[in-house]
């Protein structure tokens, strides 16, 4: 039987060193991860990050009035000097896995005895080391520049438009922009000059004694590019810097496994430029980030139309609908990968024994191999990714081609503070739909599941809430007036306040776990048959409450009291946003061994696991607080 051991990738380092700082910041121990894999770290393999931000900010604004017009034009200059510093694994990670081991010596080898993460971890027999290698310093700078015209024209005296544009700029100066031959597009920063955005708003007004306001408007919002890109498109730029994987089960990569703890190359502390030796090469890879060469800026198109009225003394009602669509989004796709190949697998319940009778089919970039070879001595085997760029590994493109669109209508009322009373209700649908535009966080790899096909990345948002409830209340009551003072200073001065919310489930994936389409990316799998975010999470309700009492001492001093309840009715609000692989619920973990299925033999096979949507855990119970606070 042969046994493939998920390879893990340079994606999937830097998703773990990511969450392994927000580890420490937790001050929580070392926790079991992808593959049930038990980390451990080099000398100093968690560093801080460090980012220190100048800007220098221009704005100039005028004003002319005239009959019925009033105009404003202006415009301003931001320019922004970064300095990052950001040593990801620079000094080295161990992790370990399940391993084959000699019985006697527990040194690895194939065919020997199989041990757990956690039992290698007890003999001190790491699976895997990363290291990082390069320059931790960048300095994403930018300029940013705009201007505008608006023009509000009061036409008669119950409608009034305004009719503007606005032209927005940014320009990338970075010095350390380096193009890397093996791919033309690299060390390249947008640079889109026709970012003209129109915008026209308008109200009107019915009635005299208690009119019903129409206020509506729509423009185009050209967004500004966060400087973590440019931060990517400087450190990954495959020349400057690489990336260490050892397998210690592995004859060749075992010659040269580091023993724990000590580091395999020692980088000097601080931003400074860490350089792997010359024996190390062969076993060295290096990612790329770059801007498709047809990357535009990401645009908004926003609209909105309300309308208000006021029906009783201070009570008033209103109705409201947005729009946002968005063009052009970021998205990000590994384009070093081949065409995939269709395959199917067998899928076994959770105890990993028993055969379902079923298949899951996926689009694999790793091919079978049925022929013996030293790389599979017991085929059929799934072979490692062959990259069309062989010397690069992941190409991280990002392109401005996801899109979104949300519509949003909210029905309200509301009451303003008269008497010791404040009330508002709210009540709002919405629905939001995009196809994985993405918020680029720091050591986060690309999640489009098939670079070649991303139509099935369209789904719900993981914002998208259908129905949301909100009421709030502010209420002073003074019973007691003049006349009655013994008792105005035992019942009077008190505050009630109050926030009840209720929101319905939001959207949660089907991940699977084991990288089944073989792309060297083990954050993009999602379950055979299932888009993005198919399935519907718990909802949400809770009620906050809020009493506090001033007592007056003297004419300057006095004493408030506070007492407070979150989530006063204790419910359990169910969530289940971790599970088994530590990162996302689970659908189903892609497992890489020989497994005979209906009489043919299959390289690796699926396991369906019994904790799908069910919650694990909660967000926080009943909490009262008491305060006491003197004021002179």
């Amino acid at each position: 039987m042969s046994s493939l051991t998920p390879k893990l990738t340079s994606n999937l380092r830097t998703q773990f060193s990511r969450d392994l700082q927000e580890s420490f910041a937790n001050s929580r121990d070392v926790r079991t991860r992808i593959y049930n894999v038990i980390e451990a770290f080099g000398q100093s393999s968690i560093l801080p990050r460090q980012t220190r931000e100048h800007r220098l900010h221009l704005t100039e604004t005028m004003s002319l009035t005239g009959g019925r017009h009033d105009w404003k034009f202006g415009g301003d200059a931001m320019f922004t000097w970064d300095y990052n510093y950001f040593p990801s694994l620079y000094g080295g990670e161990y992790i370990y896995d399940d391993i084959s081991v000699n019985p006697f010596t527990f040194v690895p080898e194939r065919g020997g005895m199989r041990i757990t993460p956690l039992r290698a971890w007890a003999h001190d027999v790491p699976r895997y080391y990363l290291q990082n290698f390069g320059n931790p310093v960048s300095h994403p700078n930018s300029n940013d520049y705009a201007a505008f015209l608006q023009d509000t024209v009061r036409l008669t005296r119950r409608l009034a438009v305004s009719l503007g544009v606005r032209y927005d700029l940014q320009t990338f100066n970075s010095k350390d922009l380096v193009n890397n031959p093996l791919w033309p597009a690299s060390g390249k920063m947008p640079s889109d000059k026709n970012n003209f955005s129109p915008r026209v708003g308008a109200a009107y007004s019915i009635g005299d004694q208690r009119p019903v306001v129409f206020r509506g408007g729509f423009g185009i919002f050209y967004t500004r590019l966060p400087q973590i890109y440019e931060s990517a498109v400087i450190n990954n730029d495959g020349l400057t810097g690489s990336f260490l994987f050892l397998d210690n089960a592995d004859t060749t990569d075992h010659q040269i496994f580091p023993s724990y703890p000590n580091v395999m190359v020692t980088c000097s502390p601080g931003p400074a430029l860490c350089v792997p030796p010359d024996s190390l090469k062969p076993y060295l890879t290096s990612d790329l980030s770059a801007f498709a060469p047809n990357f535009i800026t990401p645009k908004v198109q926003q609209g909105s139309f309300s309308a208000e009225r006021e029906f009783a003394d201070r009570f008033a009602v209103g109705v409201s609908y947005l729009y946002v669509h968005g063009e052009n989004l970021i998205r990000a796709r590994d384009v070093n990968l081949p065409p995939p190949t269709e395959y199917s697998y067998p899928i076994y319940d959770a105890t990993g024994d028993t055969f379902t009778n079923s298949f899951y089919t996926v689009n694999s970039f790793g091919t079978w191999q049925t022929q013996q070879s030293m790389s599979c001595p017991f085929p059929p085997c799934i072979n490692d990714v062959a990259r069309p760029v062989p010397q690069l590994s992941a190409i991280n493109q990002f392109d401005s081609a996801a899109t979104s669109i949300y519509h949003g209508m909210t029905a309200s009322i509301r009451r303003r503070m008269t008497s010791g009373f404040y009330f508002r209700l709210a009540y709002t649908w919405a629905h939001a739909i995009d196809d994985g535009q993405d918020a680029l966080v720091a050591g986060r790899p690309v999640t489009v599941q098939n670079s070649y096909s991303t139509r099935s990345e369209r789904g719900p948002s993981v914002t998208d809430q259908r129905h949301r409830l909100a009421v709030s209340w502010i209420a002073e009551p003074r019973p007691f007036a003049r006349g009655q003072e013994f008792l105005g200073k035992i019942f009077n001065d008190w505050k009630i306040a109050g926030v009840m919310t209720f929101g319905s489930g939001r959207p949660t994936e089907a991940r699977v776990i084991g990288d089944p389409n073989r792309d060297d990316n083990s954050s993009n799998d999602r379950l055979a048959g299932f888009g993005r975010n198919a399935f519907l999470g718990p909802d949400y309700a809770t009620l906050d409450l809020r009493l506090t009492r001033k007592i007056q001492l003297r004419d300057r001093v006095r004493l408030e009291l506070t007492a407070e309840s979150f989530n006063l009715f204790n419910r359990d609000n169910k969530r289940y946003s971790l599970s088994d692989d530590g990162f996302l619920n689970s659908a189903g973990q892609f497992v890489p061994l020989d497994r005979n299925a209906g009489g043919r033999v299959y390289p690796a096979y699926y396991q369906r696991p019994t904790s799908f949507l069910k919650a694990t855990r909660a967000y926080a119970p009943r909490l009262v607080q008491l305060g006491l606070r003197f004021v002179f």
